[in-house]
């Protein structure tokens, strides 16, 4: 049985949280390893942490926001937990979210330092990202300071690991846990304030919510700026029990899934995106292993579900639906209760209304409210705008079953009004998907002169034409102002770094192209 959700084992302090967990699952149990192969204990953790934090320390403040530039892997798992130690705060940075967007970050937290790494600078290509963000920040390299890491640093470490308790920076609950940023999929990302309490609750929701094993391994190849990546991948596991297992790069198709056999995975993180190609790319016995495997971050699509089946018999596919402003977990189906179609049953400790939303029949626009809500959005001048209330508004409109089982419609900003009707631009793409299953497609609107807007497909099939996709929508009943009548044939459909569809991009691809005509 998962364990008995009680929102006051979730009241503490995330480097408190790791202490107690060292504690409730032993000192000596691997925690954390990545593709170099080096497992770390929960001792080994604590130790560095506070080893790599003593020196982060002399060169920032107490409550400082401190950018971390780095990939999945052991280097930023310990680099999150060693600016905790400190009483210093992680603001992640999205090395995928282009150079405009990373400086706008760094000026609206206030960084004034950037941790990062010459090996994940020089294969990442990232040299003009460090130099934008030297143009505000003073950017330092982990390499150099472990380097700097001498005997007397070393003595504090293992002092720290035997008490830690007795080192580590005294933190509240309510404190700053971590600043995110959104993903920007529908526009300019906003600085998310999660408190510490708020990261330590999603993990113990979830392990109320799906039972656990301790033995089990969490394979995690999403990034850390991506809020899903870093409480699925890295909190949930370690306050667990579980080994985090981290790799740098989701793209990496051929690699991933030998990885996963050889890690012994038990559990993948991943979005619909790259468990598609990880599921083509693998042999047959490369994620049969898997107990389940989680999607999260967009919808996924029917041929995914058909493909895990297919090829992986035993593996169910769990969907499950958050928000970076919600830790970010909301829903996730179980493996014991897993329906499609839906992004699963409600965490426990979350309160949830649904309000009617004009021109949409079905279903309405849902608020949360509960322990994993964020503490606000990041002002400019530094405050944090808190959500009224304690409500998210996520913008997302659902349906929900008596017993609290979540189904998507789309988002508010994903509906249409043509012809004075409300159209669905997630269900038009839903139609293309059901027509080419193995293409990837995009369904934005643009104004039209005779209907108010117009719906235009965008996708990868370049035999994409209308008339198959108006006998789809006749033959299941969906109604023809669903059907986008423009379709733009491109080579890729742009998608961000956490895998998502990158709106942004494609609404402008429409328009310059809808010029150029």
């Amino acid at each position: 049985m998962p364990v008995a959700y009680d929102v006051r084992n979730g009241q503490k302090a995330i480097f408190d949280a790791l202490i107690d967990a060292r504690d409730k699952f032993g000192a000596k149990k691997p925690i954390l390893e990545d593709q170099d192969r080096n497992p770390l204990t929960y001792t080994d953790l604590i130790r560095a942490s506070f080893a790599l934090g003593r020196k982060i320390a002399a060169m920032t403040k107490p409550g400082e926001h401190v950018g971390v530039l780095l990939p999945s892997g052991a280097g930023s798992v310990v680099t999150f937990f060693a600016l905790h130690a400190f009483g210093r705060v992680p603001t992640m940075l999205n090395f995928t979210a282009g150079i405009r967007n990373i400086k706008a970050a760094c000026k609206l937290a206030k960084i004034n330092r950037v941790l990062t790494a010459h090996k994940f600078i020089e294969l990442g290509k990232l040299h003009d990202i460090v130099d934008a963000i030297a143009e505000q920040a003073q950017v330092t390299y982990l390499e150099d300071v472990r380097g700097t890491i001498g005997l007397p640093d070393k003595l504090f470490a293992a002092a720290a690991g035997m008490f830690p308790r007795q080192f580590r920076a005294p933190a509240k609950p309510s404190d700053k846990g971590v600043v995110l940023f959104t993903s920007g999929s529908f526009g300019a990302p906003r600085g998310v304030v999660l408190t510490q309490e708020n990261l330590v609750q999603n993990a113990m929701q979830v392990a109320a919510h799906i039972e656990l094993d301790p033995d089990w391994v969490m394979f995690n190849p999403l990034p850390v700026f991506h809020c899903f990546g870093l409480t699925g991948g890295v909190i949930l596991p370690i306050l667990t029990g579980m080994k985090a297992f981290q790799y740098p790069s989701p793209l990496h198709t051929k690699q991933i899934p030998p990885l996963i056999k050889d890690a012994k995975a038990s559990i993948l993180l991943a979005t619909d995106t790259f468990v598609n190609q990880y599921a083509r790319a693998a042999e047959s016995d490369e994620l049969s292993g898997l107990e389940f495997v989680v999607c999260g971050a967009e919808k996924v699509r029917d041929e995914t579900h058909t493909l895990i089946k297919e090829r992986f018999g035993g593996v169910p596919l769990l969907e499950g639906y958050g928000a970076t402003e919600a830790s970010p977990v909301i829903a996730v189906n179980k493996p014991t209760d897993n329906r499609p179609g839906t992004v699963g049953g409600l965490l426990p400790g979350q309160e949830v209304r649904i309000e009617p939303v004009e021109g949409i029949p079905e279903g309405g626009r849902l608020f949360v409210r509960g322990p994993n809500i964020m503490a606000g959005y990041l002002r400019e001048d530094g405050g944090v705008d808190a959500p009224e209330g304690g409500w998210h508004d996520t913008g997302d409109v659902v349906t929900m079953s008596d017993d609290q089982w979540i189904t998507i419609k789309g988002r508010v900003k994903r509906f249409a009004k043509i012809g004075g009707e409300m159209v669905s631009l997630t269900a038009a793409e839903d139609l293309a998907s059901a027509v080419w299953p193995d293409g990837r497609h995009a369904v934005i609107s643009m104004p039209d002169k005779k209907k108010g807007e117009k719906l235009i497909l965008v996708t990868d099939r370049h035999d994409a034409d209308v008339a198959p996709l108006v006998a789809h929508a006749q033959t299941i009943g969906a109604p023809e102002l669903a059907v986008p009548r423009k379709i733009l044939k491109v080579t890729e459909v742009p998608v961000l770094g956490s895998g998502k569809t990158d709106y942004v991009a494609i609404q402008r691809m429409a328009e310059t192209d809808t010029q150029a005509a």
